[in-house]
């Protein structure tokens, strides 16, 4: 243990950017950073990682120039955490999306992910998910252990993009002079997966070496899991027309069990020299990757389809009720390789200059084929459905008696897989590719109380694919056995149960889709060589989309310090041009290729200023405008469509989309405890102008009819500008070590924070609508212990529910789909066996957690799933 004692006064003197303080320096991540307590006179005790990590934590946040929150290097490790996503879910204000159960996207303040921009050592980048529906950060691409540290900027410099309404965050890569010398440290871990019993592992490994002039680092990491999720699905729900109508309530009760394969493998060097004190050169290139293997086996009970019988919200009794497989074994692949060089400059006389580099490009690829098969009416069965608990029906299936009116037969004990006929193959393709160069530059020079910034950046990208195409269509039925080409969808139902936690009524067997792809591949091989199967038709050409987009930007800023404080006031300046190029599918399907491209030049002024009411206590306030663009997929040009979802789903750009424009007012008051704590409170609150939302509605007409397919009720979906809107909010954040216990109690500590969030946008059909993703209440809580080589925490995780998708083009409110808020807990627990060797132990999800959405109330959900528990364990290494 080591006792220090500071003044917060030797701190203060030492003037940094606010990205400087907001993340410790890339020359020396943790070193960088002063080990003084900014309050004068108290002596902390150091008695491990945690608190470590804490500490410099809270510093950091005390002297940054901006309102920020930072998880500091062995935080971000320490936490049973496999990527960045999961590692800042424990910062104040923020929220996580989840995918199969793994975290993937960031909320912060509970507003849209698309209002929160990424950097990656200060150096912005953006996000494309699969078919470039988003430009939110996938976050369970980067792996935790790549990172030395993490920022939320939650009020913006004039040296940051402006493209961040709520937050801006950093992620910062490792750097091989922050230890001198030889270092190696790693670790390997396995475990499983509750339900299903599937394995997990992980391991990772980093060497670096350095000395005064030169370093060098080398890592990998690691990560698979074999999983199952079990869900259940809806569909839509129809309402009465009549005072007697029995037909209405849930269209569908669908079944359905993944068993996925997900790999995220990360790569990374990097190289620092630094010939003499005040100037580094530097080169970092990162390689990620998410692979994700997915089975889906999936049975539709068409219940809209029955010959006869009622249905309702409460129940249904339905004759002959068609049943609908749908089976895949698909592919989705993610890749980011992130390119940057950079120098550095510091006269020792108060100049300072920078400049990097950056080439980024990233890979989004999706092969799903399809297998489809129905029951014929000889083979559908009768059924009854009890909906008392809606998100888990109970159906007793029955024999359907034959006649000119079917009637229902006798129960039966399950459902015949092997009934399922003229199955079709469907070729889904999805991709999205992306090339990113970007130079960035920053000069500051300080002049006693007095530092002037200045810079500039610019970017040019370009973005093609297409969003997800299903127009291939392989009748199978049409190829006799004897032809060498046959396919009997049946065969390949196995003697192994479901894995599945849910009730329903009866049991389902899972299927070799392993087998049913290889088969596939080989039907699609043969009829490619024959020239039958034309993969050229795999995507329309109004799914495909071209864009370009260029940003200059330029800053001035400047800092005053005076005793007490300090004001940071500056203006950004960006021009912005768009290319945007794609085909649209008028009326009778005829093709028009287009082009729309948008040009304008916006101005982002800023304010921050800080200050010090004693040594503990801090007051702040902070203004800005900032500006988020539409996705590459919102405002493509063109169309897409899905015949194989039920109901069908079309998908449409909107060009003349307008950015998001905001106006914001920060303030916080915080106060610095002993043993590295602080309590704070901090208020928020956003003025957003041209407000984007999503809306979907039935189709209701021929227009998009072709090939025989009826497309009149299908759901069409599209993304408009709304109104004005405002979110606003208050974080409440406590964290400390209890230093001030008895003996081996003041091992014990806490971190918590509870954001309490409000506000709505308006549209032109509908007024005070909640921003989609915007859950009013967030929580996260740590209580954790370290002394004696033991370092265990208990992690809460809390949100209520948001806002997912509008309904009916804003009409009303009983079609919005919510996905309903939920808990976690985790456990993470390590033990240093030696000083260079500990044991560890992660046990996540331990809540068993439950995910679900639902249309208007909890009485109509949409969506139920569940991946249940997952245990890990192994060794952390360092030499």
């Amino acid at each position: 243990m080591s006792s220090i004692a500071i003044a917060a006064a030797t701190i203060a003197a030492t003037p940094a950017s606010a990205q400087q303080l907001a993340m410790p320096d890339a020359r020396a991540p943790e070193a960088a950073v002063p080990v003084e307590d900014p309050a004068e006179g108290d002596e902390i005790v150091v008695t491990g990682s945690i608190v470590e990590a804490q500490r410099s934590s809270v510093l950091q946040k005390r002297m940054a120039d901006n309102l920020v929150d930072i998880a500091a290097a062995d935080a971000v490790g320490r936490f049973p955490d496999q990527n960045s996503a999961a590692a800042l879910a424990r910062l104040p204000a923020v929220a996580v999306q989840r995918d199969q159960g793994q975290e993937r996207y960031i909320q912060v303040r509970g507003a849209p992910n698309r209002w929160t921009s990424v950097s990656i050592d200060n150096v912005p980048v953006i996000g494309v998910d699969e078919g470039g529906t988003t430009r939110a950060y996938r976050f369970d691409a980067i792996p935790a252990v790549l990172l030395s540290g993490l920022a939320i900027n939650k009020s913006l410099t004039s040296n940051l993009q402006a493209e961040a309404i709520v937050a801006n965050i950093d992620l910062r890569t490792y750097s091989p002079m922050s230890e001198k010398g030889l270092n190696v440290q790693g670790d390997l871990g396995y475990g499983i997966m509750a339900l299903g019993g599937g394995e997990q592992r992980q391991g990772s490994l980093r060497a670096s070496w350095s000395n005064d002039v030169f370093g060098v680092v080398l890592g990998g990491s690691h990560y698979r899991r074999h999983q199952v999720t079990d869900n259940r699905e809806v569909g839509l729900y129809d309402e009465p027309t009549s005072a007697t109508d029995t037909q209405f309530g849930p269209t569908e009760i669908d079944i359905r069990s993944y068993r996925l394969i997900r790999e995220n493998n990360g790569l990374f060097a990097g190289l620092e020299y630094q010939p003499v004190e005040g100037q580094r050169l530097w080169a970092k290139a990162i390689y990620t990757d998410f692979n994700d293997d997915e089975q889906r086996n999936q049975y539709e009970l068409r219940l809209d389809r029955a010959a006869s019988g009622t249905r309702n919200l409460t129940g249904g009794d339905l004759v002959q009720v068609p049943v609908r497989g749908t089976f895949n074994d698909g592919q989705y692949r993610t890749r980011n390789y992130i390119n940057t060089i950079g120098g550095e400059l510091d006269d020792g006389h108060g100049l300072k200059a920078s400049v990097a580099l950056n080439y980024t490009r990233t890979e989004n690829t999706t092969y799903l084929p399809l297998v489809q098969a129905s029951t014929p009416a000889a083979a559908s069965p009768s059924l009854t459905y009890d909906f008392r608990d809606p998100r888990f029906p109970i159906v007793q299936l029955y024999a359907t008696n034959a006649g000119t009116v079917p009637t229902r037969g006798a129960a039966l004990s399950g459902f015949d897989q092997r009934t399922l006929a003229a199955p079709i193959a469907i070729i889904g393709r999805q991709d999205s590719f992306t090339d990113s160069y970007t130079i960035k530059f920053d000069v500051s020079q300080e002049m006693d109380d007095v530092t002037v910034s200045g810079g500039g950046l610019y970017t040019d990208r370009s973005i093609s694919g297409f969003t997800f195409a299903t127009a291939n269509i392989i009748n199978l039925a049409s190829f006799p056995a004897g032809s060498g080409l046959g396919f009997d969808v049946n065969r390949y139902v196995t003697d192994q149960r479901w894995d599945t936690n849910f009730p329903l009524g009866f049991t389902l067997n899972n299927i070799d889709n392993r087998a049913m792809r290889r088969d596939i591949d080989t039907i699609v091989a043969r009829l490619r060589t024959l020239g039958v199967y034309d993969p050229a038709r795999d995507v329309p050409v109004s799914n495909r989309y071209a864009l370009g987009e260029k940003l200059l930007a330029g800053y001035g800023m400047a800092k005053l310090t005076f005793d007490g404080g300090q004001v940071v006031a500056g203006l950004r300046v960006e021009h912005f041009d768009l290319d945007n190029r794609g085909t649209a599918t008028l009326a009778g399907g005829r093709l028009q290729p287009l082009s729309a491209g948008q040009r304008y030049t916006d101005l982002f002024p800023s304010l921050n200023t800080r200050f010090d009411l004693t040594d503990r206590l801090v007051f702040r306030i902070a203004g800005q405008r900032g500006i988020a663009r539409p996705s590459f997929g919102e405002v493509r040009v063109g169309s897409s469509i899905d015949d194989t979802a039920s109901p069908g789903q079309i998908g449409g750009g909107n060009p003349t989309l307008r950015p998001e424009y905001t106006w914001g007012i920060d303030a916080s008051l915080e106060y610095y405890l002993p043993g590295s704590g602080i309590l704070s409170v901090a208020g928020f609150h956003r003025w957003v102008d041209n407000v984007l939302y999503g809306n979907t509605q039935r189709v209701g007409s021929n227009a998009f009819d072709a090939g025989g397919i009826d497309r009149s009720g299908y759901l069409l979906s599209s993304t408009f500008n709304g109104q004005s809107g405002k979110l606003y909010g208050v974080e409440l954040n406590y964290q400390q070590q209890f230093t001030f216990l008895p003996g081996a109690l003041d091992g014990f500590g806490f971190q918590g924070n509870l954001t309490l969030i409000d506000g709505s946008f308006d549209t032109a059909e509908r007024q005070d609508i909640r921003f989609p993703g915007t859950s009013n209440r967030i929580a996260n809580a740590s209580l954790y212990y370290e002394k004696f080589g033991l370092s265990a925490r208990v992690s809460y995780q809390h949100r209520t529910r948001w806002l997912d998708t509008l309904g009916g083009l804003g009409l009303g409110g009983g079609s919005d789909e919510y996905r309903a808020g939920y808990d976690n807990v985790d456990v993470a627990i390590r033990y240093a066996v030696t000083p260079n060797l500990s044991l560890y132990a992660d046990l996540n999800n331990l809540t068993d957690a439950v995910y679900s959405a639902y249309q208007g109330n909890e009485g109509r959900p949409t969506e139920v799933e569940q991946i249940g528990r997952r245990y890990m364990g192994g060794i952390r290494f360092n030499f």
